[in-house]
């Protein structure tokens, strides 16, 4: 008797549907065509077929920064193994990504039939083993446990903001399940964690003592705030407190930078201005929200030097400082009981540096010093710039965002080639204004074939190549510039067309008037635009070798250079 039940794959994809998610990335496959098909029929998600597994786990993790969680299909094997690099980068990141990835069906299981992509060993779990390590939950799915199981698993993807891996055989997927269906919410209506009411009350008294004892307070608010969906919550504290605040690179455009509390860039040496430095490391009290990483491109080479014992971390679910810890206590709720409880505090000078242009000639070469401010220019409220891993990240890092321009960059896990396909996934989740994406050649030649499924399915991003010939970040890290940095010479503006792109515009610039032509064309046109921006080689230069010894911890002790 026919069953009107829905099947395993179809439940999975609109159980997740259920959370807002309207976009399905990922490449077909013949272990996944049941969840392949359910993509296809479902109304509420649009499948978006990819050049290749690793990009379309870049385009969710870009996906998942705006529309707060995403879903990525690949299959059995070879697919989720190509995935798994994107997916580890988005646990890095903390970003819930649900892999659903179909297997070989129990019937080829159970007879030990050799078949492809596997080993030729008759083994068929050994790949899952992988794939959950990028995880923080994963899932083997059946018809009888299908219901439970994707509860359990939304729950903890979404309480500890991190990637799922959910996989079932190919013959399960297309049995109904078994129970009654449930009908979820959406993801803003969420809560992800609860508080212990006890332990949250002596977490915000103990940190309402600390406030009122400390002369000086600066804030660090980190990009956890938008992965937990409590950036309004953090806006309503420091409006109410009045406490001057800077973010870390990786933090940037959490919140707004017109805020009139806003410092700057807290990067150790490198901060920006350079007096945020001292402001954050000598104030009494450092409030970090969220839990700052103090990562080595985080911190310039670990250059930060904030006491330990002045920092008071408010985590995603716990609260810290020195010896002192409470746990089970959720960040959102620690912070509105803050804010119900703080008395506003005296008004903070921050820093507004002026931006003096660089003065230029319009035959003058296009170089970093005369892209940049013009990038700059170009930024408007409801725009999200998207910047490669690169040398690209240290000019724009120190950039005042307009008020309500985001940005979006991978600090932390660092993989070169991230920026083109993420730009992708936040393009299709922003519907507040436009993606501009900044990548250097070599990083934008690991996966530029995503250009072609952009124009496929109709994005208009700004795209700007800035080609040097070489692999600009990793000459700068080098001891010596070796030869092995450059890199194979491409026709960055005949990329597009070639791949199906024909309503773009396209422009190769190496003049400052030629920048400033393709430029105003970009921020006029109603089509994608591509401009390839010529960028002399000769700015990436080795660093010193003290540098290199900072960074890398080489030198043998006891021996002089």
């Amino acid at each position: 008797m026919a069953s009107n039940a829905p099947t395993v794959a179809e439940y999975v994809v609109n159980r997740l549907a259920d959370l807002g998610i309207d976009r399905v990335f990922g490449v077909p496959g013949d272990y996944s065509f049941p969840f392949d098909d359910a993509i296809e029929s479902c109304d509420r998600v649009e499948w978006i077929v990819c050049a290749n597994e690793l990009n379309a786990a870049y385009a969710a993790d870009g996906y998942a920064r705006i529309q707060g969680a995403a879903i990525l299909s690949t299959t059995y094997g070879v697919g989720e193994l190509s995935a798994i690099n994107g997916v580890m980068g988005a646990k890095a990141q903390r970003l819930p990504i649900f892999h659903i990835v179909g297997a070989p069906s129990t019937q080829i299981q159970r007879q030990g039939l050799i078949t492809h992509h596997t080993l030729g060993d008759g083994v068929y779990n050994n790949f899952r083993y992988l794939s959950e390590a990028a995880c923080c939950v994963s899932a083997y799915l059946t018809p009888d446990n299908a219901i439970a199981e994707m509860e359990r698993v939304i729950r903890e993807a979404l309480r500890l903001s991190a990637p799922a891996y959910i996989t079932v055989p190919m013959d399960l997927a297309k049995m109904p399940v078994i129970g009654k269906p449930i009908k979820g919410a959406l993801l803003a209506n969420i809560e992800r964690a609860s508080s212990d009411p006890a332990s949250l009350e002596a977490a915000i008294d103990f940190i309402i003592t600390k406030i009122a004892a400390s002369k000086t307070i600066v804030a660090l608010p980190t990009q956890l705030l938008a992965r937990y969906g409590t950036i309004s919550s953090a806006v309503e504290f420091l409006n109410k407190s009045k406490i001057p605040f800077a973010t870390s690179p990786m933090d940037k455009g959490t919140l707004s930078e017109a805020h009139p509390s806003y410092l700057g860039i807290y990067n150790g040496a490198g901060s920006s201005p350079s007096q945020v430095k001292e402001m954050v490391e000598g104030a009494d009290l450092v409030l970090d929200i969220g839990g700052i990483i103090f990562e080595d491109f985080n911190t310039t080479f670990w250059s930060d030097t904030i006491a330990s014992a002045k920092q008071l971390t408010i985590g995603d679910q716990f609260v810290r400082m020195g010896s002192t810890i409470f746990t089970g206590v959720a960040m959102e709720d620690v912070l509105q009981g803050v804010t119900q409880k703080i008395q506003a505090r005296a008004q903070s000078n921050p820093l507004n540096p002026a931006i003096t242009p660089a003065i230029t000639k319009p035959s003058d070469p296009t170089t970093s010093a005369n892209f940049y401010p013009r990038l700059h220019a170009l930024l408007k409220s409801g725009d999200v710039l998207v910047v490669e891993t690169g040398t690209c990240v240290l000019y724009t890092t120190p950039m005042r965002l307009p008020d309500g321009v985001g940005f979006q960059t991978q600090t932390l896990w660092g993989s070169i080639g991230w920026a083109t396909p993420a730009a992708e996934g936040i393009c299709m989740a922003n519907t507040k204004g436009r993606t501009i994406l900044v990548t250097g050649d070599g990083s934008h030649q690991l996966t530029a074939n995503e250009i072609g499924v952009m124009g496929r399915y109709g994005i208009k991003p700004i795209i700007f190549v800035l080609n040097n010939g070489i692999y600009g970040v990793e000459n700068v890290l080098s001891e010596m510039g070796p030869s092995y940095d450059n890199l194979a010479q491409w026709n960055y503006a005949q990329i597009p067309g070639a791949m199906g792109c024909n309503t773009w515009f396209t422009a190769r610039v190496s003049t400052v008037a030629e920048l400033d032509a393709a430029i105003e064309k970009a921020n006029t046109s109603d089509c994608a635009s591509y401009i390839e921006v010529m960028i002399p080689a000769a700015e990436s230069q080795p660093l010193p070798e003290a540098v290199q010894n900072q960074i890398y911890k080489t030198n043998i002790p006891g021996r002089s250079a």
